[in-house]
């Protein structure tokens, strides 16, 4: 019994110098600010840091009666019922096409992934000028005269296409990988059973991503929730017509940066990383019911 303890203290030891560098930069640049704003959020801080008084849980109280944090968590939902949707089907097509085509596969795959790498702040500055009533090249390709970053019914939709295009290149990347993971005798043997190429997507196809799906499903969920980049430089850091387009996200940083309510602005976002906390988890939950299931 000794000895196995030993043993086991021994390999700590040793393992304890690598993991090392890893645990203190956790600890500085996780563990530290998680901490210092759990504790900013229950008092008056300013945005200098100075004269913070205690205020226990009136900033969580003020949170939950404001009507703005719930505008605002509503317009992250929105963008993310909206856009998620999208960015599966999106990249799920565009994933089959450069899987199946037979010539210039890699320009394909380039082109499709190649906005992914732009900077949001590029991304955001190129769809303010596409979505430009007078100028902009979607209303002309169209034939529209739509004010798409004006006018409240489209102002969000603009967000959406804009991100649409911007990042769905990295769910295709999984999408594509999973593709070429598949047996290909498993199609092989499906057509020498009669079946056509819509039964064998459905039949083979699907089944065999419903693991790689319930990944993109999940990580864009998160990503969207915290849609803030192309949103403030679409609209120059402003909440869109009406605030329609005023996310989560970037009314923390309205009430921290511009209000200098440090205090209150970390108390929203402690109740936005639980949120955050609760969507994940409970992805994880539904994932380890179904394996379940199906054992």
């Amino acid at each position: 019994m000794a000895s196995g303890r030993a043993r086991i203290v021994q390999k700590l030891q040793h393992g304890g110098w690598f993991v090392a560098p890893f645990l203190v930069l956790f600890a500085l640049f996780v563990l530290l600010p998680l901490g210092r704003g759990l504790w900013l959020s229950f008092t008056d801080a300013n945005v200098s840091g100075e004269g913070a008084h205690f205020v226990g849980f009136d900033n969580y109280g003020e949170a939950f009666g404001d009507p703005l944090v719930w505008d605002s968590l509503g317009h992250s939902a929105y963008f993310t019922l909206l856009v998620v949707p999208c960015i599966v089907v999106v990249a799920f097509l565009m994933a089959m096409l450069a899987h199946h085509i037979d010539h210039a596969k890699w320009l394909w795959r380039l082109c499709f992934f190649a906005p992914f790498l732009l900077p949001s702040a590029v991304v955001g500055n190129l769809w303010q000028w596409l979505f430009n009533p007078g100028t902009g090249l979607v209303n002309h390709a169209l034939g529209l005269e739509t004010p798409w970053l004006t006018q409240k019914s489209t102002a969000m939709v603009a967000v959406v296409i804009a991100t649409l295009w911007w990042t769905v290149g990295f769910s295709f990347l999984l999408y594509l990988a999973a593709l070429q993971n598949i047996p290909r005798h498993l199609y092989e043997a499906a057509a020498l059973d009669g079946a056509n190429a819509w039964r064998r997507m459905t039949h083979i196809t699907l089944p065999m991503l419903r693991n790689i799906t319930g990944l993109v499903v999940t990580l864009q969920i998160l990503a969207s929730l915290q849609v803030f980049d192309q949103v403030v430089v679409m609209y120059d850091f402003g909440a869109g017509p009406e605030d329609s387009t005023r996310t989560f996200v970037q009314y923390t940083l309205e009430e921290g940066f511009t209000s200098y309510r440090v205090g209150y602005a970390s108390a929203i976002s402690n109740i936005f990383f639980v949120i955050i906390a609760v969507v994940a988890l409970g992805r994880m939950w539904l994932l380890r019911k179904r394996e379940e299931g199906v054992r």
